[in-house]
């Protein structure tokens, strides 16, 4: 399974891949969201974990990108954010 990771945190971002890496996953880690749009656009992913608050387009605006794409893979959201009107707003992001 292909999987992408966009977190601007390293450290974070280094945690799950070793994780994904032991389970024999192949990951595809990115810092900045430019550089998981190029990944989106060329490699056929299974999966995506993406930030929600990161620089240039954020998490929530990365998940519309893919969803636009008609993209049917799942999108996990890793967010330190708790707000109710957050966690909607994730849960139904689709195409406009």
């Amino acid at each position: 399974m292909n999987v992408l990771i966009l977190d601007d945190e390293k450290e974070i971002a280094d945690l799950v891949e070793v994780y994904l890496q032991n389970e024999n996953y192949n990951v595809y880690k990115f810092y900045t969201s430019e550089e998981a749009i190029k990944c989106i656009d060329t490699v056929p992913l299974d999966i995506a974990i993406l930030d929600v608050m990161i620089q240039g387009k954020n998490g929530f605006e990365i998940c519309r990108y893919i969803r636009e794409k008609k993209l049917k893979f799942p999108v996990i959201m890793l967010t330190a954010k708790i707000e109710d009107n957050d966690k909607i707003k994730g849960l139904t992001i689709r195409s406009r």
